[in-house]
């Protein structure tokens, strides 16, 4: 008994000198005394809650969800008068408030976005955890004093200097005294195994369940080590006690004194390496000076910066980190998302974190930059001195950085506080000219949108070294001129990501924040083993993904949205990226860059078993930097991000190239040294003799050498592959392959141009190959794009394609701008085209080369589609990887990568296409002459306008096309009949024959 009323009268000597500091420290804050118990089986708190307010108060009280029991002002009962659960009271008075409340955790959903962020009030065999509405809760600061009775088996924890704890019949009483002001007060407890230390004066707690007791001793190490770090950057750390909680639910808080940190958050190996330190600096900037967040909530941004990002600078990496926060940024904060940094009040998913606390750890490192290192941490500790225990506004911050550094930061916390977005510039007119005895390099920096005030740090790469400029931008459009010794090579600007910028294409990788933070989610769903994603579909439809069938996706819904692909084998994969395999056991996530729009994703998740997806589903979404991740078992296993380019780089100089034509190899050396290829690709230009008296040197090489080989040809279409047939195999004539082969109606060039290779084919029986796709299938995708096939044309295109060649693209791009009229088309449309017709190629040449694996083949077809090796040559080899070379013509810029070989023949005519001097247009089925040419064979025949053709010989006149049939193979001078009908005046029609000479 005596012991007990030694520690009562200590409690009650510790009571009035905390309460006669605190009068002496503010008189015109409020005290609050609470004194609570607790039913567990009943999840029921009972309070009393007592409010000392000072002279001259105007104060809102909030009692939310509680009930009040009784209500007493200045010791007399009185009825609140609440509205929506909250009361005023003005001038000096006591209120007294008995209440209750039942808190079962139910109010609030967590999902993927806010997991740590939200979690409500608990009561339960679990434990105790209470953060707001707990308690009537005063409007502004105050004083705290709190006692509370706890079930035996818990320990308590709150904030507090000092804990004392009386055991009692029920429970245990728990006095938190705290001699400082607060904002608001917290309460958990739990089946908490208690360690201590004292170290440097400060008592270190670790409050952690039992099957977790062993990680105590790890926590509180790493807890000293960023006492002494902060205190040393900061000022010395500002409480008597700390303590790490391990609470049962997922949250990571830290409150003054102490820090609550989820179970599943405390067992991951790195949190002592990064969220610990960023619980414990809150201590300073949260608990020790408050937030006035009600004006903006700097509090995270500056935390992010001195504990997560610092931590990684120390290694090294900190311009991949300031990277990883702008891809964020990008990937999360959509514009019906996006506020400005003075908007942030808290962070309760996603975007609104890589708002806080990427972009504003971002302006803090801006500031640094911008007023120096020393002026930065002068601040930061004036800060401390001047707020401590007070609540403190991004004003009062801009002050405090302005007295540190003598400089007006108006500007600087006007753009970055009250604007939405991000810098977005790019380099405009790169050039190299010699000036003023010197290299001078020359260029335009080019704000997109409003213009911002920022330094422009960038790199300059020369032949005899490095040298780093700093430029001040200050307006839309900004020209520089800079002199370098040597020869410029390279320019990057911010390559060390010190600006909050938005990236340009080359530097933003694909990664699952892309796919989470995108507007247009879907989700494809497989034909087959859907099963296996059953759980994965129902969380992300929850969270607002789409959710639509393989054979729902149309190209439409690919080019506006980010996809998420479920299996490896949905046709969509390979419309897109060709053939995709699997990278691993477990479960797999892969992110690409859309191909039909490099601002969304498409991601394929794949996984051997239903229980791997489940056990990875809820987890692969907190991995958002990355590109690819493996789980087995739910556990990450790999995980890594593409590399993508660093800065924006600009390149100054590009080799020129140059030839020896003494020293250049022969037609005939390049072909011994080709012979054994299996895959041989000629181009040409296809109105060039002389480039196809190549491709016929080329092929009678080979047979001479012994080869056995086929010809492919883009200049025939697939459906008529048997024409050819036929007539290598002299089953039909000439005239019935050019009509059954449709040649004039499909290609229209000149036949005489391939003459020669197909009559050397006929008559050394060499098969030839048709490759192309019909023209039809071409000309409507160019017009709808894929989407406009009829299921029946779709079965005659590849299922896979490669859509993901940029180089490709972009030339391909510059070819469309040059058409006439290409603004009033559609150009994902004619990229479409084009892939659907180096596919198709493509698919055909492996098909033949399946059949016969013992066979060479020559590919001749138009220098397009082989340069670079983008359009057939890459395809083929993705499909079977056979080693190929290439062979072009010289095009107008000789470039190294253009082709294994180039060549310049010398021109050679065309021998002359004989002509009957008319022309023709087809009418109701019949060929009339529409025109004639004085002097002409048809003239001179005595034919006329108007005659309608029948027949020239034997061969019968029914298209356009049979009149070029039937003058292949004539020679000058020969005789031919011509049989037309003409219309005479009242007379009517009369047949009539003309004989003429060509």
């Amino acid at each position: 008994m005596f012991n007990k009323m030694k520690i009562l009268i200590f409690i009650v000597f510790l009571v009035s000198v905390f309460l006669i500091r605190s009068a002496e420290a503010n008189e015109n804050l409020p005290h609050h005394n609470l004194s609570v118990s607790f039913d567990i089986q009943r999840n029921l708190i009972k309070g009393v809650s007592t409010i000392s307010l000072p002279e001259n108060s105007d104060v809102k009280i909030y009692t939310g969800s509680l009930k009040i029991l009784s209500a007493k002002q200045n010791a007399q009962p009185f009825e609140p008068d609440l509205k929506d659960g909250i009361f005023r009271i003005k001038g000096k008075a006591v209120i007294e408030l008995v209440y209750e409340g039942v808190f079962k955790g139910e109010y609030e959903k967590q999902t993927i976005e806010n997991i740590g962020v939200v979690s409500d009030n608990f009561i339960g065999e679990k434990g105790i955890y209470l953060t707001e509405g707990w308690y009537p809760l005063i409007d502004g600061m105050a004083y705290y004093s709190l006692k509370a009775n706890i079930p035996k088996w818990f320990a308590a924890v709150s904030e507090a200097d000092e804990i004392q704890v009386i055991d009692q019949q029920d429970g245990k009483e728990y006095s938190f005294l705290f001699s400082h002001p607060l904002q608001q007060i917290h309460l958990t407890a739990g089946r908490y195994i208690e360690k201590k230390e004292t170290f440097h004066g400060i008592d270190i707690y670790g409050y952690f369940f039992p099957e977790d007791i062993a990680l105590a001793e790890t926590y509180i190490e790493y807890t000293k080590k960023y006492i002494v770090m902060y205190g040393e950057l900061l000022t010395p750390y500002p409480f008597k006690r700390f303590s790490i909680v391990e609470n049962f639910l997922p949250t990571g808080y830290s409150m003054p004194t102490f820090t609550l940190l989820g179970q599943d958050v405390v067992r991951l190996p790195f949190i002592v390496e990064t969220s610990l330190g960023h619980e414990i600096l809150h201590q300073w900037f949260g608990n020790f000076i408050y937030c006035k967040c009600e004006e903006g909530n700097w509090l995270e941004g500056l935390t992010t910066y001195l504990s997560d990002y610092l931590y990684e600078e120390q290694k090294g990496k900190g311009a991949e980190y300031r990277k990883k926060v702008i891809v964020d940024y990008q990937s999360y904060v959509s514009p019906d998302k996006e506020i400005s940094l003075k908007k942030f009040s808290g962070r309760k998913d996603f975007a609104s974190k890589a708002i806080g606390y990427g972009k504003g750890a971002m302006l803090f490192h801006m500031l640094k930059n911008l007023i120096g290192n020393d002026s930065f941490n002068k601040a930061l500790k004036g800060l401390i001195k001047e707020k401590e225990f007070q609540e403190a506004s991004w004003d009062d911050l801009k002050t405090a950085f302005e007295k540190s550094s003598s400089a007006n930061l108006d500007l600087f916390f006007d753009q970055w506080l009250t604007r939405k977005g991000l810098i977005s510039i790019k380099i405009e007119e790169p050039g190299v000219v010699f000036l003023h005895d010197s290299q001078t390099l020359s260029f335009e920096v080019v704000q997109q949108g409003e213009p911002y005030t920022f330094n422009l740090p960038v790199k300059i790469i020369t032949n005899k070294g490095e040298k780093m400029e700093v430029l001040n931008i200050e307006k839309e459009r900004e020209k520089f001129e800079i002199q370098v010794e040597g020869t410029p090579l390279e320019m990057t600007f911010d390559g060390d990501y010190n600006l909050m910028r938005r990236l340009s294409e080359a530097e933003n990788p694909p990664v699952i924040a892309k796919l989470i933070g995108d507007e247009k989610r879907l989700i494809v769903v497989p034909e087959k083993d859907r099963e296996k994603y059953v759980e994965l579909i129902a969380l992300l439809k929850e969270e607002g993904f789409t959710i639509k069938e393989e054979k729902e996706i149309k190209d439409e819904d690919i080019k506006t949205s980010s996809l998420l692909i479920l299996g490896t084998e949905s046709p969509i994969l390979k419309r897109l990226f060709g053939e995709f395999k699997e990278s691993g056991a477990g479960f797999n996530l892969i992110v690409k860059k859309n191909p039909l729009n490099l601002s969304k994703v498409v991601a394929i998740a794949s996984a051997g078993s239903k229980e791997e997806v489940d056990l990875a589903s809820k987890k692969v979404f907190h991995y958002g930097k990355y590109s690819y991740l493996r789980f087995e078992k739910g556990q990450n296993m790999e995980k890594k991000t593409d590399e993508t380019q660093q800065g924006i780089r600009i390149n100054l100089y590009k080799p020129v190239l140059g030839i020896q034509p003494r020293d250049a190899i022969k037609l005939d050396e390049i072909i011994q040294k080709i012979s054994g290829t299996p895959i041989i690709y000629v181009g040409e230009r296809h109105t060039n003799y002389e480039e196809h008296k190549i491709q016929l040197d080329i092929i009678m090489s080979l047979y001479e050498n012994g080869k056995k080989f086929a010809v492919g040809m883009e200049m025939f279409q697939r459906p008529f592959q048997k024409a050819l047939d036929d007539y290598i195999s002299d089953t039909i004539s000439e005239k019935e392959f050019l009509k059954n082969s449709e040649y004039f109606k499909r290609w229209q060039f000149d036949y005489n141009l391939y003459r020669e290779i197909i009559e050397f084919a006929k008559a050394k029986n060499i098969p030839i190959i048709a490759l192309n796709l019909r023209s039809e299938i071409i000309e409507k995708v160019s017009k709808g794009g894929l989407d406009s096939l009829t299921e029946e044309e779709r079965k005659e295109i590849p299922e896979d394609m490669d859509m993901t060649d940029e180089d490709y693209k972009n030339r391909l791009k510059e070819i469309f701008g040059q058409h006439e009229r290409s603004e009033s088309k559609n150009f994902d449309y004619f990229y479409q085209s084009q892939i659907l017709w180096d596919e198709t190629m493509a698919h055909s040449i492996n098909e033949f080369l399946k059949e016969r694996p013992d066979h060479q083949m020559i590919v001749l077809a138009g220098v397009g589609h082989i340069m670079h090796s983008s359009g057939i040559p890459k395809r083929v080899f993705r499909l079977n990887a056979r080693d190929y070379v290439t062979v072009i013509p010289n095009v107008e810029e000789l470039d190294k990568d253009l082709a294994h070989f180039v060549l310049f023949p010398e021109p050679v005519p065309l021998p002359p296409s004989l002509k009957l001097g008319v022309i023709l247009k087809e009418v109701d089925g019949k060929v009339m002459i529409v025109d004639i040419q004085p002097d002409g064979v048809a003239w001179t025949a005595g034919i006329k306008k108007d005659d309608m053709l029948i027949s020239i010989n034997d061969w019968k006149i029914e298209t356009v096309e049979d009149v070029k049939i039937f003058l292949i193979g004539k020679k000058k001078g020969e005789t031919i009949k011509i049989k037309v009908m003409r219309k005479r005046f009242l007379l009517g029609e009369k047949e009539m024959e003309f004989t003429a000479t060509l």
